[in-house]
């Protein structure tokens, strides 16, 4: 059996206060992930654009109101 010990447990999913530039949320995710905050914003205006905008803007109020702040 594996020992827990040796996995990395990523931090709490919550928005960030620090960095935020609507709410926090695309800099919470990427904290969440270990990725660079540019890299999880640039992905998610791919992803709204090519959703043709109405999904991504809706996962985004929901994570919004969903995440915690840190």
């Amino acid at each position: 059996m594996a020992d827990p010990t040796l996995y990395k447990s990523s931090p709490p999913l919550r928005r960030v206060r620090e960095g935020a530039m609507i709410a926090g949320v695309c800099g919470g995710l990427a904290r969440w992930l270990g990725w660079d905050v540019t890299i999880v914003r640039l992905l998610y205006i791919v992803a709204t654009v090519a959703s043709i905008g109405f999904p991504g803007i809706l996962t985004y109020l929901i994570l919004w109101l969903l995440m915690p702040r840190d």
